[in-house]
C-alpha cells in the first residue's frame, strides 16, 4: 500500500516535501502522476472551482469535507487540508477538525484570522490558541496533525507572528507556518525563533528567480513547501483549448494537439487508468473487460508518469 500519512513521510525523509495546491480530484491526479510526494488542499482554489467565487469566506467546512473525502479516496498521496479560521470558535474547530480527519486530511491548517473576508486582521493571542488547544484535542489519536499558521506581516508583525507560533507548537501543533513570508531572509529568521517542523508557504519567484529553494530550507527546519500553479495551469489549458476550437466551432484543435502525455484525442480518461479499474473487477468477477467510451477504445496509460496501484486509489 502507498504511504498515505503525512506524518509518516515527514518523520522519515530527508528532504523537504513539496505539495502543490490542490482543489479536486483532477488536480490531485496531476499532482500525483508527476511524482510529487503530497499535496495541500487550497481553500481559495477551493472556493473558485467548486463554488465560482472568489476566495472571500464563502467556502464552508462542508465544501471542505466534501471534497477532501473525495482527493483522499481517490489518490495515493497524503493530503493535507487549509480549514480557514476553523469556521468558528473552538467548538467549531474541534468539529471541523474531527470531521476532516475522518474524511481523510492528514494535516490542517488552521490560521489565526479574525475576519475571513478581511484576513489581514489577526485574532487576539489567546482566542487563537483556544482553537488551537481545540484542534490537537480533536486529532488526538488520528494520524491527522495541526498545522498551526499566522497572518502575520513579516514586515510589521513578524515577532508577533513567531511568538504565536512558538506557542502553538508548545500546545501540541506538530507544524506551523508565517503564512506570509517570502524570502530566505524571512525563512531564517522564523527558524531562529520558531521551533520544530515548519512550512515555507506559496513559493514563489522574486525578479524572476525561484525566492527559495528546498537545499535553502531543508537546513532551516522548513520540512513542507507549498505552491500554487495545478488552477492556473488547468484554466490556461482550457483557455487556449477554447480558443482554437471556438474559433474552429468544433474539437479539431484538441483531438489534433499532442500534449505533456502524447495522448491524443479528447478524453483525460486515460489519466486515470480505467484498465486498473477492469483488472480490480476482474478479481471479483472472474472475466476480463476492456472499458470503452460509449463502445469506443481508450487509449493506455501514458509512459513516463507515476502509475500507483488502484489499491491505493480506492
Amino acid at each position: 500500500m502507498a504511504n498515505k500519512s503525512l506524518l509518516q513521510l515527514l518523520e522519515r525523509t530527508n528532504h523537504t516535501i513539496v505539495a502543490p495546491c490542490v482543489y479536486d480530484c483532477a488536480s490531485a491526479r496531476a499532482v500525483e502522476l508527476v511524482g510529487f510526494e503530497a499535496m495541500m488542499l487550497s481553500g481559495g482554489e477551493v472556493s473558485i472551482a467548486m463554488n465560482g467565487v472568489i476566495d472571500y469566506g464563502f467556502c464552508n467546512l462542508t465544501d471542505i469535507e466534501w471534497i477532501t473525502s473525495r482527493i483522499s479516496q481517490t489518490s495515493a498521496i497524503p493530503l493535507a487540508a487549509d480549514i480557514e479560521d476553523g469556521f468558528g470558535g473552538p467548538l467549531a474547530v474541534y468539529r471541523s477538525a474531527k470531521r476532516l480527519a475522518m474524511a481523510g486530511a492528514k494535516a490542517l491548517q488552521l490560521e489565526d484570522a479574525s475576519d475571513m473576508e478581511e484576513s489581514t486582521g489577526l485574532l487576539p493571542r489567546e482566542k487563537y490558541y483556544e482553537k488551537v488547544r481545540a484542534a490537537v484535542a480533536a486529532l488526538e489519536g488520528t494520524d491527522c496533525f495541526l498545522l498551526a499558521r499566522t497572518n502575520a506581516d513579516p514586515e510589521t508583525q513578524m515577532d508577533e507572528g513567531c511568538e504565536r507560533m512558538a506557542m502553538a507548537i508548545e500546545l501540541g501543533a506538530k507544524m506551523s507556518t508565517v503564512v506570509k513570508i517570502s524570502t530566505l531572509d524571512h525563512a531564517k529568521y522564523v527558524s531562529s525563533k520558531v521551533p520544530g517542523w515548519k512550512m515555507f508557504p506559496d513559493v514563489r519567484d522574486i525578479d524572476g528567480k525561484p525566492g527559495v529553494t528546498v537545499e535553502d530550507l531543508w537546513p532551516l527546519g522548513f520540512n513542507f513547501l507549498t505552491m500554487h500553479y495545478t488552477l492556473k495551469a488547468a484554466m490556461d489549458g482550457m483557455l487556449e483549448h477554447g480558443l482554437h476550437n471556438v474559433k474552429q466551432q468544433g474539437c479539431h484543435y484538441t483531438c489534433q494537439k499532442v500534449d505533456a502525455t502524447g495522448i491524443m484525442g479528447m478524453s483525460a480518461t486515460p489519466l486515470f487508468d480505467p484498465q486498473s479499474y477492469m483488472e480490480l473487477e476482474s478479481r471479483f468477477t472472474g472475466a476480463g473487460k476492456e472499458y470503452t467510451i460509449v463502445g469506443n477504445h481508450v487509449e493506455d496509460f501514458p509512459v513516463g508518469f507515476v502509475r500507483s496501484r488502484i489499491d491505493d486509489r480506492l
